[in-house]
């Protein structure tokens, strides 16, 4: 199927570069922003960068975060402060090894209510995170807690 010059112009465009002699890499996107991304000692890398399993946990952060403020602002909740602790477990002996279980805290402060905190989540990750959604149809199971104070 042929695509419109429109629909090529919506694509996203990454540009990765090796910087080593080993596994780093810089990588931009078609804004410019950059990040390193680099493979564990384990395997000759340096741990000089963030390693590419982990960028997906990222955008998970991100994209959820992006949603997650969203709804709680347009529910007039004044959030001081807002952070989450992410955790990821692996499979064991597969090749590949994608993620099997993620954990996600959520801490607020300010006055936020607990049931529209607790809404906003589930709606995030449950039906607006495209990240959320990619986790989930490779077989990932994504827990949540929250702390408000």
């Amino acid at each position: 199927m042929k695509r419109t010059f429109a629909e090529i112009l919506k694509m996203d465009k990454i540009e990765v570069k090796r910087v080593d002699n080993a596994y780093a890499f810089e990588v931009k996107d078609s804004n410019g922003n950059t990040a390193r991304m680099d493979a564990s000692s384990a395997i000759g890398g340096h741990n000089s960068g963030i390693r590419p399993m982990q960028t997906l946990l990222m955008g998970l952060g991100g994209c959820g975060g992006v949603d997650i403020i969203s709804i709680l602002n347009k529910q007039k909740q004044v959030i001081n402060a807002f952070r989450m602790e992410i955790e990821g477990e692996r499979e064991q002996g597969k090749e590949p090894s994608l993620w099997k279980e993620v954990h996600i805290h959520f801490y607020f402060s300010g006055n936020v209510d607990m049931e529209k905190a607790e809404k906003a989540i589930g709606l995030s990750l449950n039906k607006y995170c495209s990240v959320a959604a990619t986790l989930r149809a490779a077989g990932c199971t994504i827990h949540w807690k929250i702390t408000i104070k």
